[in-house]
């Protein structure tokens, strides 16, 4: 009785949680749009509330995310159909296939059905995704084979696996992500706005997106960075772009982790050039159970599509795509997703080669700026990969990512049409919240806070 006087509010706020995670996991379609936004703002608001209220209990707050997760056991992927691939990969390379050399599509196509439930996972996967090869790095697949080996003739049971996985992974970014926090004197309970944030409940726990394990990996790395374990974080490091490559964008980043003084010292330049060496030699290891001439080519082409061929959800490269229509009268994808791949790679250069004396939550920071620019310049930004993001902001003094993880799911309203055509207004919409964030701490707040330290 004790105890419910302590925390009726909490334990209140997080039975409607539960009832709320219940009806989005097993009684909504992505479709449905006014259901899908009025239960993500009411959980949000709900999470807000209880990170703010029972910030001083984590203990509470770690029962509290576990048994969020805990809700989306047995639900199949509502928001995404991407785990129907991840079960085709992993089935594949259990027959023998390297799934980076053969399209779903030219099984279908021959009438080759070599894996248990090949039709409800092709049909499942969608036109796109079979038409292409692979994207997905050689620890990722990993998992893939891990749901085969356990549940390879069941699609639910494949789900339940691969879930396990990510859950498993969240609670190791909560157990390092902690750790760091007080390493770098920040308070402990911002690994819940991570944790316990419904974006993450229900992209990552709920849809099966594996930016949860390579977040873990990543911060893992930073933890070990930070205590000092330099070679076990580039091994770990290598992990993280093994389940995707996104952190292969933060690299140039640490060459001035390793550069202390004004001016690089020999030892710390061979420092820095051992981390690179090892994180190269760990992922190449990785990849070369797959490799082949064939394997390098395929692989090109299939992330290149993120540059050339794919839009969703993006804001600068809209604006530019506008611009490119009204001079030549054609989309000018691959010129504008060249060039601002090209603008990013240069800006974390300039942030690796002209920033001394880089601390960890400056590094951290310079990484959460460097993901800002390719997303903000992307032609596609999916949902789930802000988590990176936010991951990152959580150790900084930014606040816009946690804004950017709630309007996200306007992105989604793409799907409330059949033709899964955007509504500009609503991608315009989210980015004027995002941008209007971020130019108020980045430019207005940090002007505001220099006037006031010379009056």
């Amino acid at each position: 009785m004790q105890y419910w006087k302590l925390h009726k509010i909490p334990i209140l706020l997080s039975i409607t949680s539960v009832l709320f995670y219940f009806s989005f996991a097993y009684d909504l379609v992505r479709t449905d749009y006014i259901k899908l936004i009025g239960l993500y703002t009411g959980l949000f608001f709900l999470f807000y509330k209880l990170v703010q209220i029972s910030k001083h209990n984590l203990k509470l707050l770690t029962w509290i995310a576990f048994g969020f997760r805990a809700i989306f056991i047995l639900a199949i992927p509502n928001l995404s159909q991407d785990f129907y691939r991840f079960l085709w990969d992993g089935r594949m390379i259990l027959e023998g296939f390297n799934p980076y050399l053969f399209t779903p599509e030219s099984f279908i196509a021959n009438g080759e059905f070599l894996i248990t439930q090949v039709q409800e996972l092709y049909d499942g996967m969608g036109s796109l995704s079979a038409s292409h090869y692979t994207n997905y790095p050689p620890l990722n697949q990993l998992c893939f084979v891990i749901a085969g080996l356990f549940a390879g003739k069941s699609i639910l049971g494949s789900v339940v696996v691969l879930r396990l996985i990510i859950i498993a992974a969240d609670f190791g970014t909560l157990h390092f992500g902690k750790k760091l926090l007080e390493k770098l004197k920040l308070p402990a309970h911002n690994i819940f706005w991570y944790v316990l944030n419904p974006f993450i409940i229900i992209e990552l726990t709920g849809n099966l997106h594996f930016e949860g394990v390579m977040i873990f990996f990543l911060v893992w790395s930073l933890y070990l960075l930070h205590s000092g374990k330099w070679k076990l974080a580039a091994v770990v490091f290598a992990c993280s772009v093994s389940i995707k490559l996104i952190p292969l964008l933060f690299l140039p980043l640490f060459y001035q982790w390793f550069a202390k003084g004004e001016a690089p010292t020999k030892l710390n330049i061979t420092k820095s050039m051992s981390f690179y060496a090892i994180v190269g030699a760990t992922t190449i290891l990785f990849f070369l159970p797959f490799y082949s001439s064939q394997f390098v080519s395929n692989y090109a082409e299939t992330v290149g599509l993120w540059f050339h061929n794919f839009e969703f959800n993006a804001s600068l490269y809209y604006i530019a795509r506008e611009i490119g229509y009204s001079i030549t009268g054609y989309n000018e994808i691959a010129i504008i997703g060249t060039f601002t791949a090209i603008i990013v790679f240069l800006f974390v250069i300039a942030m690796a080669f002209f920033r001394r004396n880089l601390s960890a939550i400056q590094l951290i920071t310079a990484m959460l700026f460097a993901l800002s620019l390719y997303y903000f310049t992307a032609t596609t930004v999916h949902p789930w990969y802000i988590a990176t993001l936010l991951i990152l902001s959580i150790f900084t003094k930014y606040k816009f990512p946690l804004v950017w993880s709630f309007v996200i799911i306007l992105s989604y309203l793409a799907y409330g049409n059949n033709d899964t055509v955007e509504n500009l207004w609503i991608i315009a919409l989210e980015y004027l919240i995002v941008y209007s964030i971020f130019i108020w701490e980045v430019f207005i707040k940090k002007a505001n806070s220099k006037e006031l330290a010379y009056r």
